[in-house]
């Protein structure tokens, strides 16, 4: 199953008692404050979690697929993702459940939010 904004939203409001509509504009807020940091090219740190890091991509040389025409495709940026040794040990540890990972989720917001 994958972990949509919708399930954030639902475990930030049941687990802390929030209105649905204070849930959502938490989450909103706080992939704002991630997504504008990213745009300015800085890496977003979080502590137990990982880092997002913005990365510059070089033109190359590329082929279009519907022509088999040879292009030269456009410098860009990208953002990758590095899990922090924590998660990682975690991951590895054993399976989480769907449950476990929305109340991880929810403590990574609770911390986030404490932090802004």
């Amino acid at each position: 199953m994958t972990l949509t904004k919708a399930h954030i939203v639902e475990a930030l409001a049941d687990q802390n008692g929030y209105a649905k509509k204070q849930s959502v504009n938490t989450v909103e807020t706080l992939l704002e404050i991630i997504k504008r940091t990213l745009e300015s090219g800085e890496d977003v740190m979080i502590s137990g979690f990982g880092r997002f890091c913005v990365k510059e991509k070089r033109k190359r040389r590329g082929r279009n697929p519907a022509t088999g025409e040879d292009m030269m495709l456009a410098p860009r940026k990208v953002v990758t993702f590095q899990c922090s040794g924590i998660l990682r040990e975690k991951l590895n540890r054993k399976k989480a459940t769907a449950k476990k990972n929305l109340k991880s989720m929810q403590e990574l917001l609770n911390v986030i939010l404490a932090q802004a």
